[in-house]
């Protein structure tokens, strides 16, 4: 198990300067933000992959996952998504899924992350999950061949949002390389235990999202200990299920100060995660 940090809180920075500055704090691995101004695939060749493959060899770093769910190149945190009724709209999502699970084996990944097919624009919801499953089997055949997993990120307002409405989905679909990239503080805004919500879930969790949600259950990323997440019942259910896979803070509201936030993170998590098994 790697602890990373994603890119997405090091938006003010270039991709390299933020890979740099997350090793620099002390974390073995990176998520990497799959957009603007980060890795976006139509705006890198073969010699930009190559020099930031050898980055991350010379930091040390392990690429825990590949975020590929915003796309402001594009559009927005949203859209375009799998859902909208404009097919064409919904084809640069697909395109996108498509060029991020290339880049994914051409840097040794195991995952990307996408998002629950996005906020509802059908009055049928049964209609949007039914775009969203299309959509998925435009995109599953390559990840099978190339050996990468697709993980559904359930949000709080969008089609999937807790771990009742991601376990019916999923498993109605046979692929082994679809899981879940499992956010511990989405499932608490929407009024679940997150220690609960891997009983639900553990078998198809293939990465973890970390950071804390305030009482008031409000979608706002804080750093760990600021919130009201029981870090202690989540990580020791997170143990009796021997998880092995990787875990990566999340905390993109930071971008003023992403490398305080990241040891502020440490400074709480560590004590817990070290008690349970996982180290920092």
């Amino acid at each position: 198990m790697v602890f990373s940090y994603s890119t997405n809180a090091f938006v003010k920075h270039s991709l390299a300067e933020a890979l740099t500055l997350i090793a620099r704090t002390g974390f073995r691995g990176a998520e990497i933000m799959c957009d603007r101004p980060h890795l976006y695939p139509p705006d890198m060749n073969l010699q930009d992959l190559e020099k930031f493959k050898a980055l991350v060899d010379t930091l040390e770093l392990k690429i825990t996952n590949l975020n590929c769910f915003t796309l402001f190149a594009v559009g927005n945190t949203w859209l375009p998504s799998w859902i909208e009724k404009d097919e064409s709209r919904r084809r640069e999502r697909i395109d996108h899924t498509l060029n991020c699970l290339d880049l994914a084996h051409f840097l040794g990944c195991p995952c990307i992350s996408v998002p629950p097919g996005g906020p509802p624009v059908e009055a049928d919801p049964k209609r949007s999950l039914a775009l969203f499953r299309e959509g998925l089997e435009r995109v599953i055949p390559k990840a099978e061949t190339l050996g990468i997993t697709i993980l559904i990120e359930p949000e709080p307002g969008l089609l999937i949002e807790n771990s009742r409405q991601m376990s019916s989905f999923i498993n109605d679909m046979t692929s082994p390389n679809l899981g879940v990239n499992f956010d511990v503080g989405h499932f608490f805004c929407v009024g679940e235990a997150p220690e609960e919500a891997l009983e639900t879930l553990f078998d198809k969790i293939g990465h973890i999202h970390i950071e804390d949600i305030a009482s008031t259950r409000e979608h706002h990323h804080l750093i760990p200990g600021l919130g009201a997440i029981d870090y202690d019942a989540f990580f020791k259910r997170l143990k009796a299920f021997e998880y092995k896979k990787d875990i990566c803070l999340e905390l993109y509201p930071y971008t003023e100060t992403p490398c305080e936030a990241g040891l502020k993170s440490i400074e709480h998590l560590k004590p817990v995660m070290e008690k349970y098994g996982f180290p920092v």
